[in-house]
């Protein structure tokens, strides 16, 4: 992994972070957002730590597990890093489903935290 550059490195740690939470317990998401964190989830806009993990926390499944196809990230120029993540996820006995997954990543105070996210699932013909 040290071959990689240093935004790549975070991005994917980042993600792979997030998707562990987010698979083992999505209450405890709370930790990688700010206040001034926003979310758009399959549209819906949401602002702030707290109404982001309600949001995630109110999802009417009681088990997912995802699973990464791809991820991107790169540097932008003020310092932050964009990652996209392109996967499948599988909720409770639901079939499996496409998802897109883009955040952009922060250093604030020495910790990297989401300042934005957007969410979507890759449905077709719906």
């Amino acid at each position: 992994m040290g071959d990689k550059p240093l935004w790549e490195q975070i991005g994917s740690s980042f993600v792979q972070h997030y998707y562990q939470l987010f698979d083992a317990d999505r209450t405890q998401l709370g930790a990688i957002y700010i206040d001034a964190s926003c979310l758009t989830w399959e549209g819906q806009q949401f602002q702030g730590k707290a109404a982001i993990v309600e949001k995630l926390s109110s999802l009417p499944f009681q088990k997912i597990q995802h699973s990464i196809t791809a991820q991107d990230h790169q540097p932008t120029p003020d310092s932050c890093i964009l990652s996209m993540v392109v996967g499948q996820l599988k909720a409770d006995d639901d079939q499996v489903l496409g998802f897109q997954q883009t955040f952009l990543l922060k250093s604030i105070q020495g910790a990297w935290v989401c300042t934005n996210e957007v969410f979507r699932l890759a449905l077709h013909n719906v």
